[in-house]
């Protein structure tokens, strides 16, 4: 990728803020593009996607129940719930950040079983979805769900777990190769002490090895703070995480030039998420010819783009959650503590087919109430082929259509008649339309975003 400044702010229309809308929402219609270019790129970015919002309603009583033992019942809800939230989020990068913390600092439903914990982590990371991220790490290595799933509560005194500790380093803030296999020792000496009682943390001393450690080059009774702290002195740790938002939100190949610019935007702002996020989606860099339409949709992405793009307001999120599962995406389920690889991972020989059959099934109303003539109408262009086409193709991929795909989406809605022929009121355009857009969703340039 060419130098660009990360100071400078993009130009602000179509294809840039339909590009920051497909990145930054779960899909999005021509009305929420007409919404963002009625803004500036500032207001929008800043006082909209980054804006905080209240606390939303939890999924039902169960949350703080520990009894309620139902387990496959209540995760299908606290699935629901998620999905509902990323569909209804508004104009708000919460649930795409949310998403992100998930997969990062990785727990599975699987291996802790209650999905009240799992609802009180999802929680955690909605809460600092835009906040500080050194505080964040100090109640993650706490959290009850974190705690059950990397042995936390197995690590005391006489018999240090150093599961935690590994991954705290490892995966969470600093990665491989800017620490030692004694600072992992060390480290899990000093997280001794935490347990879990059912849907709390708590912490008992006589399990905690008040002894001192030494650890990165210090000596003292370290306790999980202390050692956090002295992690976040290292500069690894900015680069680590922006590294990973890069990957995420930009290009899956980081320039560590660029990587390292925003990192020094975190640490002038004290580890602060929203500063390094605001910049970042403001920035030139983010709306290059290479960024742009050069992510595979995750398939949550992919799953829930369709449904906010075709308007579709009373999904049957058990359908969605059992494509998620064909996908090879489950909510609270990522494949193991490195979370999903996402990318190329994504496609499979088995996965593509399987989001052909969803976008299928979603378009011909065998999986969901969609009316697709009066859809199709709800375009300007609906009674003019050559101009439908063109207007829902700008809408719907990132990627730039090549003359030939666009004529056979053409001849696929006319299905052998003249372009002058074509209407929404003829007596076979519900057929035509589902074809088209059947046609539309299993374009490779569909997948990407």
């Amino acid at each position: 990728m060419g130098r660009k400044n990360l100071y400078e702010t993009a130009e602000w229309n179509p294809v840039t803020a339909s590009h920051l809308l497909s990145r930054a929402l779960f899909g999005f219609t021509k009305e929420d593009l007409e919404f963002a270019l009625s803004h500036t790129i500032d207001d929008f970015v800043d006082n909209y996607l980054l804006k905080d919002l209240p606390e939303p309603q939890s999924p039902g009583f169960w949350v703080t129940d520990p009894s309620n033992t139902n387990r496959t019942e209540r995760s299908y809800e606290l699935t629901f719930w998620w999905f509902n939230l990323m569909l209804t989020q508004g104009y708000s990068f919460r649930e795409r950040m949310v998403l992100f913390w998930h997969n990062h600092f990785v727990s599975q439903l699987s291996v802790v079983r209650l999905p009240q914990l799992m609802y009180w982590q999802n929680k955690l990371f909605r809460d600092y979805a835009f906040g500080n991220f050194k505080e964040l790490t100090k109640k993650v290595t706490i959290d009850p769900a974190m705690l059950i799933y990397l042995d936390g509560q197995k690590n005391r005194k006489e018999d240090p777990n150093e599961n935690y500790a590994r991954e705290l380093m490892e995966l969470f803030t600093l990665g491989i190769g800017n620490y030692t296999e004694n600072d992992i020792v060390e480290a899990a000496r000093a997280l001794t002490g935490w347990q879990v009682k059912d849907l709390t943390s708590y912490f008992d001393p006589d399990r905690f090895d008040d002894t001192p450690k030494t650890f990165m080059g210090q000596t003292g009774n370290f306790n999980h703070e202390d050692i956090i702290d002295i992690i976040f002195t290292k500069e690894a740790v900015s680069k680590f995480i922006c590294r990973k938002l890069y990957k995420e939100f930009v290009y899956v190949e980081p320039d560590e030039t660029l990587v390292s610019e925003m990192a020094q935007i975190f640490r002038d702002n004290n580890y602060e998420i929203k500063p390094v996020l605001s910049t970042l989606l403001k920035s030139v860099i983010f709306y290059t010819d290479e960024v742009i339409g050069a992510k595979i949709k995750s398939p949550i992405e992919f799953i829930l783009t369709l449904i906010k793009q075709l308007k579709i307001n009373q999904p049957n999120y058990d359908y969605l959650r059992r494509t998620a599962n064909l996908l090879d995406q489950v909510p609270f389920e990522p494949p193991n503590v490195a979370g999903w690889e996402g990318d190329k991972k994504w496609i499979s020989t088995t996965t593509l087919p399987a989001r052909h059959v969803y976008t299928d099934n979603i378009v011909t109303g065998e999986e969901a109430e969609i009316d697709i003539v009066e859809f199709a109408r709800t375009f300007q262009s609906a009674e003019n082929a050559e101009q439908f086409v063109d207007e829902v193709t700008g809408l719907y991929l990132q990627f730039p259509l090549s003359d030939n795909k666009r004529q056979f989406l053409l001849d696929t809605l006319l299905d052998g008649s003249a372009v002058y022929d074509w209407s929404t009121h003829n007596e076979n355009s519900e057929k035509r339309l589902e074809s088209f857009f059947k046609a539309l969703f299993r374009l490779p340039e569909y997948q990407l975003c």
